[in-house]
């Protein structure tokens, strides 16, 4: 069954978000399948070069990566790539993927271009033999890819832009430098730098397309926030035109906002959230802008309540993350929704796992790095770097740095030794979720960390006809029922 499309009168957005999760998890078949149901589906541009390099050196069996690229407006670039990275009957599976470049403020320039024809890829494959709508979710905690993703997006004709996990003010208005083809540039948190330094990334479209693309469409800007002072401080200090929010609660997967004030831990180690986290809905709504709930909302009738809260809807994460659409493997897929339909699965948010100092939501699923032997057994090493932090050197350059490294490798750039403890490789762990996991040279390989939102109930509510598998339209059907 196909649902309309339901909306607000005279609002032309979706009801319904399909969140950005992880790297790879939300993918262009995910958002393709969400997009031609009438809602919002969305692909996660994380790690999206390195994703797009390791299919390419499976050697793309099912030919949409290549077919994709011969869409792109630069074949030489595409050529390229493809000379550098494509296998054509796949590498070897005991042999390691070969690596990308850690991303930097400054990087080369192919690993400019891979960011540009993955993110392009990406979205044209979600996009492509339907009319509907499709999202990208960039992470503004990791800037040094953003320009170049976007940039990508905006080729293949992206509608939607969402970003949170930071302040991403700036976004807005390279959003509408970058569909005139326009030079843009984005300033760069570096760690330890003065107030006078200047750390920015910049990217001049007319140096990788001589003769330019027609203009591009400007696509339409939602910012997830953890807050009512985010929120307006968005509104009116974005450098472009704002479209709406996405309010996501503490419930949420992934990456949390830290509670506000003091951090406080309960029983489980867990961080404390308080009255002082909760978010004012009529203030919200007193801004004018669209909005969308997000955070637990995955249920028919927590749409409803949204609703009639005057949201324009709600994203959803976790229930769609397992449908056979998603990226995740099989193998997790069929574990997690087992052991969450028997009731004997939880959740912890962990304090210190992420290097990147927020919350992360951990599913304590067996087989995974949430068990402290695997996690152990595992030599620490940071070779994807999306979580890095630059920081400023004592003669003023740039370096980089992250907590999940090695201990004496992070004391060497100047780093305290205490953010190491407990950290885990997000990168490796997250790629390794979708079937990309790298392989070391002692025949390690790089194990699981699975992500998910507080409420797991509704996964044990969608029907699977007798098995331990639903699709994206199950999870339509089953939040629009009441409908």
């Amino acid at each position: 069954m196909k649902h309309p499309q339901i909306k607000h009168p005279q609002i032309k957005h979706p009801m319904i978000i399909q969140g950005g999760m992880g790297a790879g998890v939300s993918d262009w078949r995910l958002a393709k399948a969400v997009s031609r149901a009438g809602h919002l589906g969305v692909v996660s541009g994380t790690a999206l070069d390195q994703i797009f390099v390791r299919r390419l050196q499976t050697g793309d069996p099912e030919g949409f990566l290549r077919k994709a690229m011969k869409h792109f407006p630069d074949q030489e670039m595409t050529q390229k790539i493809m000379d550098a990275f494509f296998i054509p009957d796949g590498k070897p599976k005991t042999e390691p993927f070969k690596a990308v470049p850690a991303i930097s403020i400054h990087p080369d320039r192919l690993t400019k271009e891979l960011l540009i024809v993955a993110n392009f890829s990406e979205v044209f494959l979600a996009k492509e033999g339907h009319e509907g709508i499709i999202g990208i979710n960039l992470l503004e905690k990791i800037p040094c890819p953003n320009l170049y993703s976007l940039y990508g997006a905006m080729l293949a004709g992206v509608d939607y832009v969402i970003m949170g996990a930071g302040i991403p003010k700036d976004i807005p208005g390279i959003l509408d430098r970058l569909a005139l083809h326009k030079n843009v540039s984005l300033k760069i948190p570096v760690e330890g730098s003065a107030p006078e330094d200047d750390y920015r990334a910049q990217f001049d479209p007319g140096s990788f397309f001589p003769r330019k693309p027609p203009v591009l469409k400007r696509p339409e800007f939602l910012c997830i926030i953890s807050s009512v002072t985010l929120a307006k401080m968005m509104f009116r200090k974005a450098s472009g035109k704002m479209n709406g929010f996405i309010v996501e609660s503490p419930c949420a997967g992934g990456h949390n906002a830290p509670p506000r004030g003091q951090l406080k831990l309960n029983e489980k180690g867990e961080p404390v959230y308080g009255q002082r986290d909760a978010i004012n809905l009529e203030t919200i709504k007193s801004i004018g802008l669209p909005f969308w709930l997000a955070g637990s909302y995955g249920s028919p009738e927590k749409l409803k309540e949204a609703l009639a809260e005057g949201a324009q809807g709600i994203q959803v994460g976790t229930a769609f993350a397992f449908s056979k659409e998603s990226g995740f493997s099989k193998s997790i897929k069929q574990r997690a929704i087992q052991r969450i339909t028997q009731g004997n699965i939880s959740v912890f948010t962990d304090p210190k796992a992420s290097p990147t100092g927020f919350p992360f939501k951990i599913l304590l699923l067996e087989g995974s790095l949430s068990e402290a032997e695997r996690y152990h057994k595992r030599q620490r090493i940071c070779d994807s770097g999306y979580l890095r932090h630059p920081y400023k050197k004592p003669d003023g350059s740039v370096g980089y740095r992250c907590p999940s490294e090695q201990e004496s490798a992070y004391i060497k750039k100047y780093g305290n030794p205490e953010d190491t403890k407990d950290k885990k490789c997000l990168c490796n762990s997250l790629l390794a979720n979708i079937g990309l996991a790298q392989i070391r040279k002692n025949g390690y390989i790089e194990d699981v960390l699975v992500t998910v939102g507080d409420d797991l109930q509704p996964i044990s509510n969608i029907p699977k006809n007798g098995n331990y598998s639903y699709s994206a339209q199950d999870v339509l059907n089953y939040l629009l029922k009441n409908l």
